[in-house]
């Protein structure tokens, strides 16, 4: 049996509706995680500033993507002063 090898994650997961949606919530984690760093906040401080608890943000930080919404992820980053800048190009 020969196995195929990816690139990544996201090209191994194909053009499916769930693969962009993973891609898209992936981000935004990304971006929130990126902001709790870049202020050097620690987990207390930045559930506090969402206006969440301390293990919502270790759920977070941790890549529990399945616990998160893409609603829930652009809401977190409105209360940080962010926003999401969306970019849509035809699937390959």
């Amino acid at each position: 049996m020969k196995s195929e090898t990816f690139s990544n994650v996201w090209e191994a997961l194909g053009e499916t509706e769930e693969a962009a949606n993973l891609h898209a919530r992936a981000e935004l984690m990304l971006a929130l995680k990126e902001q709790f760093e870049k202020n050097g906040w620690t987990q207390k401080e930045a559930a506090a500033k969402l206006g969440v608890s301390q293990p919502r943000i270790s759920e977070l930080s941790h890549g529990k993507i399945d616990l998160f919404s893409l609603d829930q992820l652009v809401n977190y980053l409105s209360k940080l002063g962010l926003r999401v800048d969306m970019h849509i190009e035809k699937a390959a």
